[in-house]
């Protein structure tokens, strides 16, 4: 095989990779997932080997090398000429292989630039472009498949045209489906181009099966503990306050590998730690996906760095952001089906998913029950109507273990007196006995202007105190600095804190704080607030109430936003006033404010799965656009001018330390520069963002540039 070194997979100025080489990495990694999948591992292997193997032509050879520059109108795709060799193939392994060939770059048509194999198709000239030189380089590539063992002969150039025309044939008529055998490629090909030289380590960390034996303990404190997890039904709908064990009991149901979903990054880095913590002593290999969570990692091996967004973890914990690719047919989307399927996948704390993602989440229900998994969902606070409409989609009592706590169990998780209050300004005095008195204080608001107002406000007020501001619109890597000090610095203390936050310390959130200031919320979400304060159950806080002091929701439907000013009315009247908010009442608050749900309905042009099909063509994949559009949330990124020269010359990894995601819809119309790296990120001035406060919107204008 030296002889054929000159021939690369992939080049730059100081690191090349021969293409033999590469093929043997993707083929070792396609049979590891083809075994663990239940595949043709043989299939597996023939398809890793020639799906490359068009990159032998000149025309993509001289693209690696240095300083080559793509003249106009360059279409070149190796896919296409990897296509020319299929006739080698048994005729009932063709069509397989081809999925696993021809799209593996690109969508198989309406590529967003056009470079798919049926767009280019359209071009007459296609194959004769993709064919120049085929009679001299392809001698080359039957040489690299037959020491791969293949059994080859010469192959003409009418019979690479038959190879084409075959192609085009099979992908004409694509079915409404998804492709796991491309999936699988994506996958093997991803896995071996990140671990090269270290691969036969890394495929022995693939697909093991987590030792959960470690959530068998047993405790009277947490009364899920006590009952059996044990039941032959396929999916499980857990129904307990935070604290009740809710997590070990759905980690003792899980049988296989394990996707662990929370709604938020705050509470996806603290399950991180408490997982791998949990299971140090074992094999499993415990991966932590999210857009920040290489800055989690940043002290770490680079090696687990990158198998983070890889196939195959024992235990992945994420965002349903992270995997709502299967929901939209996002490019990739087949390879996260693959990894997910037959997996059990725990959704954690449904309902406090906004209601957009609360439809993704319902949509990607359906989904998995397409790819057989088996979801486990915990819930400390969901409506009857929601409750009812995910017991729907998972089969009914006959496919769910349903948990609920007894009412004599549930009455000793009460611990909060409700105070309501109609304005911020009616704790100043309460807030100044906690600090006297030494407590930890956690103010919650909606909106982050009004956090920051709030945090200036009180900074001003108590300057020697301990005192953070922690929300969504930070630098990623301060925001991951900032929840590290809020569970390691401001929890464990002593003495007098404030801590002003929003929604992202709802969930999951491992703080234990003494009195809570929050405006009103949808009854859910504040429930979720409510459990941040008297958090720590023991023999000594059961039947022990600390203050919560809700202020009344605005007049004006703009300082209710995010939230519907209606549903904060109603969540604000069924609360207790100067009084003990009861666990076994909590249900009847929720159906108040729910009596119905008016789920919203994604548009189905967006969609690759409805109503229990695949209604997106195989091989194809939609633009990300609809993924964002439908998402509408934390859909641009920006970065400070000063930051601008840094962020084009860096790596993945140190881009992201600086990036700050916001709304599109708070910065896409203020005529910013906007870089073509990256995440794409709009430049915003430099006093448009503070290392205390964050992001502060009102100074986003081009006219307040100051270069420095």
């Amino acid at each position: 095989m030296d002889r054929h070194n000159e021939i690369l997979a992939k080049g730059t100025d100081l690191n090349t990779l021969p293409l033999w080489k590469h093929l043997e990495d993707v083929s070792r990694v396609a049979v590891v997932i083809a075994h663990n999948l239940g595949m043709n591992e043989d299939i597996a292997f023939k398809g890793a080997i020639i799906h490359d193997i068009g990159k032998v032509s000149p025309l993509f050879q001289q693209t690696l090398n240095p300083g080559f520059i793509r003249p106009p109108q360059f279409i070149f795709r190796h896919e296409i000429a990897s296509l020319f060799f299929i006739s080698l193939l048994p005729d009932d392994e063709k069509n397989n292989i081809i999925d696993m060939i021809i799209a593996h770059h690109k969508s198989l048509y309406q590529d967003i630039n056009g470079m798919g194999f049926l767009d280019l198709d359209y071009n007459e000239e296609s194959f004769e472009i993709h064919s120049k030189g085929f009679e001299q380089w392809s001698s080359i590539a039957l040489d690299i498949l037959s020491s791969f063992g293949f059994e080859i002969h010469k192959i003409t150039l009418q019979e690479a045209k038959q190879n084409y025309e075959y192609g085009i044939d099979y992908c004409e008529k694509m079915r409404l489906n998804y492709s796991k055998w491309k999936g699988l490629l994506m996958s093997a090909d991803h896995l071996a181009s990140a671990f090269s030289e270290k691969l036969s380590s890394i495929i022995n960390k693939l697909y093991i099966i987590p030792d959960l034996a470690f959530y068998n303990r047993t405790s009277n404190l947490y009364p899920l503990s006590k009952i059996s997890s044990t039941d032959n039904r396929t999916h499980t709908l857990v129904t307990a306050p935070t604290g009740a064990g809710k997590t070990d009991f759905l980690l003792r149901r899980c049988k296989g590998r394990i996707f662990y979903v929370l709604p938020f990054q705050a509470s996806i880095n603290a399950m991180y730690d408490r997982i791998k913590s949990d299971l140090s002593d074992t094999d499993a290999q415990i991966y932590l996906l999210h857009a920040t969570s290489e800055l989690k990692l940043d002290n770490g091996i680079i090696e687990e760095r990158i198998m983070q967004r890889q196939i195959g973890a024992s235990i992945k914990i994420l965002t349903p952001h992270q995997i709502a690719s299967v929901v939209f047919g996002i490019k990739g989307y087949e390879a996260m089906a693959d990894d997910l399927y037959g997996c059990d996948i725990i959704l954690d704390e449904i309902h406090t998913y906004s209601n957009t993602i609360q439809a993704i989440v319902l949509r990607l229900i359906d989904v998995l029950i397409n790819l057989n998994c088996r979801i486990h969902i915990g819930t400390a606070t969901m409506s009857t109507i929601l409750h009812n409409k995910i017991l729907e989609l998972l089969g009914g009592d006959e496919n769910t273990y349903q948990v609920k706590l007894p009412d004599n169990i549930l009455s000793t998780f009460n611990r909060h007196i409700i105070h309501k209050i109609e304005s911020f300004e009616e704790c100043t005095e309460i807030i100044k006995n906690a600090v006297e008195n030494k407590l930890k204080i956690l103010v919650v608001c909606n909106q982050v202007k009004r956090s920051q107002q709030i945090y200036e406000l009180l900074k001003e007020q108590y300057p020697h105190i301990m005192m953070m501001l922690v929300h969504s619109r930070f630098e990623r890597k301060r925001r991951h600095d900032l929840e590290t000090q809020l569970k390691e610095i401001y929890n464990k203390t002593q003495n007098a804190c404030i801590v002003i936050s929003t929604q992202v310390v709802e969930v999951s959130l491992d703080i234990n704080f003494d009195i809570l200031v929050t405006e009103c919320a949808p009854i859910d979400a504040m429930i979720q607030r409510f459990g941040r304060i008297n958090r720590k159950r023991d023999l000594d806080t059961i039947g022990k109430y600390k203050p919560i002091y809700v202020i009344a929701p605005s007049i004006e439907k703009n300082d209710c936003l995010p939230y519907d000013r209606e549903i904060l009315e109603k969540s604000y009247e069924v609360l207790p006033s100067d009084n003990l908010i009861e666990e076994i009442k909590i249900q009847d608050m929720l159906d108040k404010v729910y009596p119905k749900i008016d789920f919203i309905d994604i548009d189905y042009s967006c969609v690759a799965f409805s109503e229990g099909q695949w209604v997106i063509k195989e091989l194809c994949h939609r633009h990300k656009s609809a993924l964002l559009d439908a998402l509408d949330i934390d859909s641009a990124i920006c970065i400070t001018a000063s930051h601008e020269t840094q962020y084009i010359e860096s790596d993945y990894n140190e881009r992201s330390k600086i990036e700050i995601p916001v709304s599109f819809r708070s910065i896409g119309h203020r005529n910013l520069t906007q870089l073509n790296c990256g995440s794409r990120p709009f430049v915003i001035p430099n006093n448009a963002y503070s290392d205390s406060l964050g992001v502060l919107i009102d100074n986003i204008k081009p006219e307040t540039y100051i270069i420095l």
